[in-house]
């Protein structure tokens, strides 16, 4: 039972986090329409980069917003990629053994 509290503290917090973005996203899309004050990008993004990319992801394909903008909508997908990296070498580290053997074999080329 022990062994399986860290993953609910994890997903509890990525529930949490999700819910968060999620919320905010509709908000500011809200706020665009009614012309109000608005959320910057900056803590968009930064929602979206402690966990909350499923939410910005599905925030911008339900609500149709932040879709065309640039640089936001680059910057989001970098986030994306740069968790999907980050996860891959998380949950297998053979992969990790793999590109270190890589970058000790192009080493040894140079």
């Amino acid at each position: 039972m022990d062994a399986l509290l860290p993953l609910g503290i994890a997903g509890a917090y990525l529930g949490l986090v999700n819910f968060v973005t999620f919320f905010l996203f509709a908000f500011d899309k809200r706020r665009s329409r009614t012309r109000g004050r608005r959320i910057r990008e900056s803590n968009l993004l930064m929602w979206s980069a402690v966990g909350g990319t499923p939410a910005a992801k599905l925030g911008q394909r339900w609500l149709r917003h932040k879709t065309v903008k640039q640089p936001f909508a680059r910057q989001l997908n970098l986030i994306l990629l740069a968790q999907a990296i980050a996860l891959v070498f998380i949950a297998f580290p053979q992969v990790r053994r793999l590109l270190w053997d890589a970058v000790d074999l192009a080493k040894s080329w140079l």
